[in-house]
């Protein structure tokens, strides 16, 4: 059984008022989610010092890509995939860590986006990672096809997982690692379990104690 390593991710900016808040009222993470840039009205951009502080704390940090409205077609793909690996070196983040899609449950999502955001990013030495949820819409049939036209898909992305989702938690009270997972070959290394918990502004995950290594 994996015991899953505890962690949050955020769209605000971690400062060390909202680290406090959630070492309190929830735990201590072992590593923090947080967006590559700025979206209006969704998310806070990370910068170089809110790397520091995170990093300071002894947390890991989790980068995530948001900046597109749907994930279809592979030059779509190809062009979010530069474009987080872009943001990831203006912030100093190092190769070989992930870097995660951010694929609502909402958006329209394709095999083709799915393969052009692995295959364009894994040679540029960073990792490529897909939030989703497999339960919902369209995600998990994409990924499957993705996998079945491309077997590295599977071999080099990581899944973070968003279903099932039994609420947020303090550290010690986390559910068992059992994140849903798609139909076929998958590294499901995250799941988030719990959103807007009500303390603090954050969602609450947990991890296979793998993922840590290719966090920053």
């Amino acid at each position: 059984m994996v015991r899953g390593v505890w962690g949050v991710d955020s769209a605000q900016v971690v400062t060390d008022q909202l680290f406090q808040c959630v070492r309190t009222e929830l735990g201590y993470p072992k590593f923090w989610g947080r967006y590559l840039v700025e979206v209006p009205n969704v998310s806070e951009g990370l910068t170089r010092d809110e790397i520091t502080r995170i990093r300071n704390y002894g947390v890991k940090v989790m980068p995530i890509y948001n900046a597109f409205r749907e994930a279809v077609g592979y030059a779509n793909g190809q062009v979010a995939a530069r474009n987080a690996v872009f943001h990831a070196r203006r912030l100093g983040i190092p190769k070989n860590k992930l870097l995660f899609a951010n694929i609502e449950d909402f958006f329209a999502v394709d095999a083709a986006w799915i393969a052009a955001w692995v295959e364009t990013l894994y040679p540029t030495g960073y990792r490529p990672g897909l939030y989703a949820d497999p339960t919902k819409g369209d995600f998990a049939a994409a990924y499957c096809e993705a996998v079945g036209r491309n077997n590295q898909v599977a071999v080099q992305a990581v899944i973070w997982s968003a279903a099932p989702r039994p609420g947020t938690t303090k550290e010690q009270k986390a559910p068992r690692y059992q994140p849903a997972a798609p139909p076929c070959s998958a590294n499901v290394w995250v799941w988030q379990y719990g959103r807007d918990a009500e303390v603090c502004p954050v969602d609450t995950n947990l991890a296979d104690r793998r993922l840590l290594d290719f966090l920053y």
